[in-house]
């Protein structure tokens, strides 16, 4: 069965072939609203269980953090955009983290250097006080900030908006203890705005909204009047301090069973795939053999549930069999490198 093959091998140059639709979780092109980030669609097709409604609706009420521990691939982030489209909470704010990460990334970024270039190329302004002077050089400052993502989820709002910082785990040591005062206290100061809230009390200043948008920000200080949701994803890869984990929530994200990888299943590929008599099984008895093997593999591997939907994507639109050797290829062990034969 090679036929669904463009790319044969051959050295033989052809522009006679077309790419079939692209999988609901890899959605580009025309698949999806051009306001809408493709992570967003996401929150579409997530099936949250009862454990993980009560503890957002928890993290709501509380005002609270919300740290998700979690195998990768079982749905931390998901969540997120499931919540903020089912209560239209608009665009999901994203920080991702890494080990250089710090609490300044995160609420906001002064380009000092483009700022200082544009003061040197104004010109004399020798007939201005210099209260006047100063005036005219801070004016400009606004063109120079931008708020990140916890900074601009920490705006004034009628309702939450809502903050995803991925991968916590991966940040450096001190980052956690860092959050606590801004979690607790739901403000904080642009120093250099604050200096200058004299000669121009009010700014406005770009947003991390994908949108451009910006946001006047009064004498250098952002204060929320609605704690914003903050889910926290972590793969368990480090411990947090208690000071920390006390302050947020906790949900540890579980791998779905048979019959929630089955609704899973039936929203990325269609609801004709599951059985409609039995919510365990999908109707195709070679593609529900694929799925019970892939529970019992990740049993012992580290395996993500879109690695089992890619497969299911192969086979389901006729391009390979179960037992293909490409089905075991797309199964491969996220935990360990393969080593040549």
């Amino acid at each position: 069965m090679t036929d669904w093959q463009i790319f044969t091998g051959n050295s033989k140059p052809h522009d006679d072939w077309e790419l079939p639709k692209s999988p609901k979780w890899r959605p580009f092109g025309n698949e999806i609203d051009p306001d809408q980030s493709r992570s967003q669609v996401r929150g579409e097709t997530f099936q949250p269980r009862e454990e993980e409604i009560k503890i957002v609706n928890a993290a709501l009420y509380l005002r609270r953090p919300l740290l998700i521990t979690g195998k990768p691939g079982t749905g931390k982030s998901s969540l997120a955009y499931a919540v903020a489209r089912e209560l239209m909470l608009g665009e999901v704010l994203y920080w991702p983290i890494t080990s250089r990460t710090i609490l300044k990334d995160g609420l906001y970024n002064y380009d000092a250097i483009a700022r200082l270039q544009e003061v040197k190329q104004q010109p004399n302004s020798s007939t201005l006080s210099p209260k006047d002077e100063k005036k005219q050089q801070a004016s400009s400052i606004e063109n120079y900030i931008t708020l990140g993502p916890l900074g601009t989820a920490l705006l004034p709002s009628t309702k939450p908006r809502i903050l995803l910082i991925d991968e916590i785990d991966k940040s450096d040591i001190d980052l956690p203890n860092d959050l606590l005062n801004v979690f607790e206290e739901g403000w904080f100061d642009i120093e250099e705005l604050v200096r200058l809230k004299k000669e121009i009390p009010k700014v406005n200043v770009r947003t991390a909204y994908t949108a451009d948008k910006s946001h006047e920000i009064i004498e250098g200080r952002v204060i929320c009047t609605t704690f914003p949701l903050v889910i926290l994803t972590s793969n368990g890869e480090r411990d947090f301090p208690p000071p920390f984990l006390r302050r947020c929530l906790r949900l540890t994200m579980k791998e779905p069973d048979k019959e929630q990888l089955v609704k899973i299943i039936a929203a990325h590929l269609g609801k004709e795939i599951a059985d409609p008599d039995n919510s365990t099984k999908l109707t195709n008895e070679a593609l529900d053999t694929l799925v019970e093997n892939f529970m019992k593999e990740r049993d012992t591997k580290t395996l993500a549930n879109d690695q089992l939907l890619n497969a299911l994507f192969m086979v389901t639109k006729g391009r390979i069999d179960t037992k293909d050797g490409l089905i075991k290829q797309l199964l491969q062990d996220l935990g360990q490198v393969e080593e040549d034969e």
